[in-house]
């Protein structure tokens, strides 16, 4: 499933090349801040983990075996980190300032970053997008777990059913009836919100 360029990187990876640590996240750092971000609601917390996650990619990079694609397996560890994240604060108390998308750099967010963004010439269009845009979030953020990544996944992310299926460990027919239930949720939760 690896590309020749991926072959190298991975090789170049457990090497232990700095380089090749600074590419990787050059190629994934918008994937995955974006995924984390999504998940979490908050860009400091989506900066520590997505900080963490390439930690763990560079440290773990020698147990990767080829299985599925890089790109897969570094979601996978995003989805743990995510997951661990959320049990820490589940046993603490932590109040997460709700966060814009919006305050994404442009420059790591990458594709889907804002879900239909585009260019916005008029200050009032800017702001109108801005409100819908932490509308989303809420609403993404008020899904459960399980429900808000299958759909950051596919609607935020735009990965495949089969990647989905690889990082979750879900089977593909029980990834599509979850992300079914997960769109059905998040456009009652935004009709109730746009009320």
């Amino acid at each position: 499933m690896e590309t020749r360029l991926e072959k190298k990187l991975i090789k170049r990876l457990q090497a232990r090349e700095p380089k090749a640590f600074d590419q990787l996240v050059l190629l994934f750092q918008g994937q995955v801040y974006n995924f984390v971000f999504r998940m979490l609601g908050s860009t400091a917390e989506a900066e520590d983990l997505a900080q963490e996650v390439f930690i763990s990619v560079f440290k773990h990079i020698d147990a990767f075996r080829g299985e599925s694609s890089l790109a897969t397996w570094i979601y996978r560890i995003a989805a743990n980190h995510v997951k661990n994240r959320r049990k820490y604060h589940g046993r603490r108390p932590y109040d997460r300032p709700l966060q814009s998308a919006s305050a994404l750099d442009p420059g790591r967010s990458g594709e889907g970053a804002v879900l239909g963004a585009g260019q916005v010439s008029r200050p009032d269009e800017m702001v109108e997008g801005l409100q819908l845009e932490r509308i989303l979030q809420e609403a993404i953020l008020a899904l459960d777990e399980e429900h808000r990544m299958v759909l950051v996944l596919r609607d935020v992310q735009n990965e495949s059913y089969d990647v989905i299926s690889e990082v979750t460990g879900l089977p593909l027919g029980t990834v599509k009836s979850r992300l079914h239930r997960a769109r059905l949720a998040l456009k009652e939760a935004l009709e109730e919100r746009t009320r």
